[in-house]
């Protein structure tokens, strides 16, 4: 069963969109019923011409994965990692900081992981490499703290080893002091 409100996440009214986009923020913070009711809408909006669209899309789709034992997320992933590289990079931003939702449920946390680091490197010739691998990293500090996973700091100061640039390898590093 669709949620009631739903529909209005695609609204052209942005108050009424923003408003189902904070209802929807809110509900997904915990897993709910009726993931796979709005899943493949929310894939669609993956790549809609409206960027609010595909970042309302992206976001929720994370904050999803609580509610995906499926893992229908690993079948929608291309279409995500594409909303990443958006022309809009506020769009791509939104998304990107949200990945870290991935990760919460356990089965998906070495996936994220790998998408993480491959991320990473992929984003070095890109335009906003340092706003991107700060991103990537804060996000896995979340999962960290969200989750108590042993694991996850040892692969970020990993990722950190590999920035080149030391003013921003110590910026990297002071998230996770």
């Amino acid at each position: 069963m669709i949620p009631a409100g739903f529909p209005e996440l695609w609204s052209t009214d942005r108050a009424a969109q923003n408003a189902a986009y904070q209802t929807f923020t809110a509900a997904t913070q915990q897993p709910v019923s009726w993931a796979y009711a709005v899943w493949d809408d929310l894939v669609a909006h993956l790549s809609s011409r409206d960027n609010h669209d595909r970042a309302i899309a992206g976001q929720l789709l994370c904050n999803l994965a609580i509610s995906d034992p499926e893992q229908r997320i690993r079948r929608a992933w291309p279409s995500l990692l594409a909303v990443t590289e958006d022309s809009k990079f506020v769009t791509a931003r939104h998304v990107i900081q949200a990945l870290w939702r991935l990760g919460l449920p356990n089965p998906l946390r070495p996936f994220l992981l790998d998408a993480t680091a491959q991320k990473f490197a992929a984003c070095a010739t890109h335009k906003n490499c340092t706003l991107i691998r700060y991103d990537l990293l804060a996000g896995l500090k979340n999962l960290s703290d969200a989750t108590g996973d042993a694991s996850i700091k040892p692969a970020a100061l990993h990722l950190i080893q590999t920035e080149n640039d030391a003013k921003y390898a110590n910026k990297y590093r002071a998230l996770w002091k």
